[in-house]
Formats: structure tokens, C-alpha cells, sequence
């Protein structure tokens, strides 16, 4: 890159960050330091601002850099990533918004407490929720890294390392001294700013090809290298029977993972009414869906314009196509176009990653504090320290995010997030739809259920080609990888669910009747919601 694009994309990136932290900085001068304000924002969020807000959430690095990626490198298969994420929102809107914010205060454990004993359930979904999160976290320091890199001429090791560092660093910031509120406002802006940008370059690539999607399609077709194999399924899952299975493995964790996200879940908390929460997932869908649809053209668009092996020479993951795109559709290397379209779209992406790992961090350090740390004191603690137990979790957890970020940069970020996703949908999604809908779950049904998912899953992501075998994995000089699928999702998901079937069938623990019905009316009609 020429010492222009650096320089404007600094510049903007400067621009994002110092607003960023004005924002934090003007919140924490008008916060009264309360738990509701810290993990909730005061629930004063209209349901639109909502909407943005959980839009900037969901739309991550991933979406924007990592999904363009696979779509410019795999085509067709990789569009199944941008399917994936959209429909998992109907699961959230169907089964999960209102009743959520009816039932629970600031995190996943609190919705599933209503009905059992507090402290074993607490300590397994909150261990459940910073596990998810960290993961998620890792995704986003990995883009960070594959962007700046990028920007100062792709070969910087130390680059992508501190630019990571100072990734974690910020976000540490945002979610300790600025809490929901500022994070809310944050990913506001960067959502209005996400899509502006894949707006201006949805329009860039179909003016290119003159709004002929056929002629656009065939392109990336002939340049991809697969000829019209680009365009049918097969081409990154169609392999074998391995990796078919992977496929469905993934689907399933993309469709149900959301659901179990921490950081989506809590951001239901932030508004009034469980019909305000419902209409904030509304807003959400419009958003998220047309982004979604804007990253299928940026993906075909990237492999038409530029070429399936100059993206992945770039970067072997794919990370960097919407930026290399954004170049030439300015004019090329050298241009104005091509430096403030580059820049502008960095500038863009990095405000993603930032806004992201903010809400993620408040998510996981929510977790921490106020279902982990107020188990162990057997919640003699007053809420003051709770707060300030949860601006410590921050910086931990950043530190881990950190330091796992380093070790796995040269993954894709929308594969990282699918980890993540497989683990959430074990995990977490199990648990919550039983404590909804089953009456007769007990206490040994949530443990078993949580813990039934997690660990499978974490497990088996340690034993597949992710973690060792091959020459993408995180140890490519070792290997010990002895589960042939890289997403877990399709063994670990239906052992979360049976898990919590027989940890509720073997309890000896009966089942509290006058609690489920309380849990019911309350989740149905928001009586008694907080």
C-alpha cells in the first residue's frame, strides 16, 4: 500500500477511535455507577436504536471481511455463511426475544434461574457465556490484525500483533469506564457507517458490470479458476462424506447459535418492554438482511473484479477482499478513488471490529461478575462491587482475547465465528429452551445440559484439523486431531439437548410447578417483568 492509504486510513481510523472515546467519555461522566446502568444502559433505548445497536452486534468482522472472503475464494459455498446467519434470526424472533427480556435482568443465567436453584446454574451458564465470548473475540482480534496488515503492506508480523494489542486495549476501555451505554452508542455509529459503506459498494460493483448480475456472476465464474463449478455446491463441502457432514455441522451451528449468543442476548435488556425487545429484533432483521444480501455481491464481486487467486494471495483466508475490491473499484493502486475508497472501507471495517468486541466484552464480563463472582460470594455482594468486578473481568478477558488472537491470525474470521456459534448453540440454546418450555427441567437438567454441550464441543475442536493435522491449523507442526469434522455442531448440539433430558429424567430433585408457572405467565405476558 502507498504511504496516501495509510495516511487517510489512519487518519479515519483516528477519527473513529477519538469519537469513540468521546462517547465513552461524556457516558461516564453522567452514569450513577448502578448495575441496571452498567449491563442494561438504564433500559432507555428506543426500540430502533435497539435495532441499530443489535445490527452492529451481529454485523461483525466476520460478515463484513470474512463471509466476502469465502464467497470471492469458495462461491457458492461460501454464500452459505451469509444464509446461515440471516435465518438464524427467525429462531431469536420466534422463540427467543420477548420471552428473554421478560425473564431475566442483565444475562442468560438469570432467565434460567428463575426456576432452579441459583448458584450450580449460574456458575455453568456464566463458565458457558465468557467460553462463547472468547471465542467470538478471537475472530474479531484475527480481522483486526488481517486488515492492518493489509494496510501497511501485508508482510508486518509485528503490526498485526500490536494492532491486536491495541484492539484489546480499547475495548477494555470502552466496556470500564462507558459500560452498555456507551457500547450501544458505539455500535450505532458503526452500524450506520457499516452500511453506508456496502451500500456505496454494492452500487460500485453493479455499476461495474452494468447491473447485469448474470454477466457479474459469470465473471467471477471464469476468473475463480473453477468455471462453473464456482457457482454449485461442492466446491469447499462437497468433497466427501467428511465433508458433507461438515456442511450440515455448520448450518446447524450458524441457525441455532445466535439464539445462544451472549452479547445478542443481553442487548434484549436494554429497552423498556418485552414489545419493545421484539420490535428491536424487527429493526434488526431489515438491517441485517439487506446487509447480508449486500455481502453476496461484494463476494462474487471481489472474485469477478479481482480474481479468486489475487485475494487469496493477499491473504490465504480471504480476510482481505472487500478492501482489495474497494482499491480497484476506486481506480486502481496510485488513484484518489482507488486511496479514499480503501481507506474509507478500512476505516469502515475497523470501526466493525471495535464497535463488536466492545458489546462482547460487556457481554462476557457482565457474565462474569454478575452470575460467576456473586455465586461464589453467595450474592452477599453489594452492587457497587459488582460493577467493579465486572471492569476487571474486562481487562482479563481482553488479555485472553489477546493473546489467542495472536495465536490464530491466519484463520479465516468467519470460520472462527462458526466455532463459536457451534459452541453457543450446545451450550446455551439447549438450556434456555428447556428452562422456557419444559416443565419438568430441574436444576441437574440446566448443569448437565450446559456443561453437556460445552464440553463436547470444546473438545472436539480440539481434537479436529482446526487445532492440529493440517497446514491451516493453529499447530500446523503437530498432529493429534482425531475428529475428522471442523465444526462440531452436528455431535455436540444434540448432546446438549440430551444431556439436559437425562440430567432432568435421573434428578431426584421434583419439579417446581408454582415456579414454571410463574416462569410461563411471566415470560408470556412481561407481569412482574423487571
Amino acid at each position: 500500500m502507498t504511504g496516501d492509504h495509510q495516511t487517510l486510513a489512519l487518519l479515519l481510523f483516528s477519527a473513529f477511535i477519538a469519537v469513540t472515546l468521546g462517547i465513552t467519555t461524556w457516558v461516564s461522566r453522567n452514569r450513577h455507577g448502578s448495575a441496571e446502568e452498567f449491563y442494561a444502559g438504564g433500559r432507555l433505548f428506543s426500540p430502533m436504536e435497539n435495532g441499530f445497536a443489535i445490527a452492529g452486534d451481529y454485523m461483525s468482522a466476520a460478515s463484513f471481511l470474512g463471509i466476502s472472503g469465502l464467497i470471492a475464494l469458495y462461491g457458492y459455498d461460501g454464500m452459505l455463511y451469509s444464509v446461515g446467519f440471516l435465518v438464524a434470526w427467525l429462531v431469536v424472533l420466534l422463540f427467543v426475544a420477548e420471552l428473554v427480556r421478560n425473564c431475566g435482568r442483565f444475562t442468560l443465567a438469570d432467565v434460567i434461574a428463575s426456576r432452579m436453584r441459583e448458584r450450580p446454574v449460574r456458575i455453568a451458564s456464566g463458565t458457558s457465556s465468557v467460553t462463547v465470548s472468547v471465542l467470538y473475540l478471537v475472530a474479531q482480534m484475527v480481522g483486526a490484525g488481517s486488515l492492518v496488515a493489509l494496510l501497511l503492506g501485508g508482510t508486518s508480523e509485528a503490526a498485526q500483533s500490536w494492532t491486536v494489542i491495541g484492539v484489546g486495549a480499547l475495548m477494555v476501555i470502552y466496556v470500564s469506564f462507558g459500560g452498555m451505554r456507551a457500547t450501544t452508542w458505539i455500535q450505532i455509529v458503526k452500524a450506520v457507517l457499516l452500511m453506508a459503506g456496502a451500500i456505496a459498494m454494492t452500487l460500485l460493483v453493479l455499476a461495474r458490470f452494468q447491473g447485469d448480475v448474470n454477466h457479474l456472476l459469470n465473471t467471477a465464474a471464469e476468473r475463480s479458476g473453477h468455471g462453473k463449478d464456482f457457482l454449485a455446491p461442492g466446491l469447499r463441502y462437497g468433497g466427501d462424506w467428511t465433508a458433507r457432514l461438515d456442511f450440515i455441522s455448520l448450518g446447524l451451528a450458524l441457525v441455532l447459535g445466535t439464539a445462544g449468543l451472549p452479547h445478542i442476548l443481553s442487548r434484549f435488556y436494554t429497552v423498556p418492554t418485552a414489545r419493545a425487545a421484539r420490535r428491536s429484533v424487527v429493526w434488526s432483521i431489515g438491517l441485517i438482511g439487506s446487509f447480508y444480501l449486500m455481502t453476496i455481491v461484494l463476494g462474487f464481486g471481489a472474485a469477478a473484479v479481482l480474481g479468486t487467486e489475487e485475494v487469496r494471495a493477499s491473504n490465504a483466508a480471504g480476510n482481505t477482499a472487500v478492501p482489495l475490491l474497494a482499491l480497484d473499484l476506486g481506480g486502481g493502486a496510485g488513484s484518489t478513488g482507488g486511496t479514499v475508497l480503501f481507506a474509507v472501507v478500512a476505516a469502515v471495517a475497523f470501526a466493525t471490529i471495535l464497535a463488536v468486541v466492545a458489546g462482547i466484552t460487556l457481554a462476557s464480563s457482565a457474565s462474569v461478575a454478575h452470575d460467576l463472582y456473586a455465586s461464589l460470594k453467595r450474592r452477599h455482594a453489594k452492587q457497587r462491587s459488582e460493577v467493579a468486578v465486572a471492569r476487571l473481568a474486562a481487562a482479563g478477558i481482553g488479555a485472553v482475547a489477546i493473546a489467542l488472537g495472536l495465536l490464530a491470525r491466519d484463520l479465516n474470521v468467519a470460520f472462527l465465528v462458526g466455532l463459536a456459534f457451534a459452541v453457543a448453540a450446545s451450550a446455551n440454546l439447549p438450556v434456555l429452551l428447556y428452562s422456557l418450555f419444559w416443565r419438568n427441567f430441574t436444576t441437574r437438567g440446566a448443569v448437565w445440559s450446559v456443561y453437556g454441550g460445552l464440553i463436547p464441543a470444546m473438545l472436539l475442536v480440539v481434537l479436529s484439523p482446526v487445532v492440529s493435522g493440517s497446514p491451516e491449523s493453529l499447530f500446523p507442526g503437530v498432529d493429534f486431531h482425531v475428529f475428522p469434522l471442523q465444526n462440531p455442531g452436528v455431535i455436540s448440539i444434540p448432546l446438549g439437548f440430551l444431556a439436559g433430558w437425562i440430567g432432568t429424567v435421573t434428578s431426584s430433585e421434583p419439579p417446581d410447578d408454582a415456579r414454571h408457572a410463574e416462569t410461563e405467565v411471566r415470560a408470556l405476558t412481561g407481569a412482574g417483568a423487571v
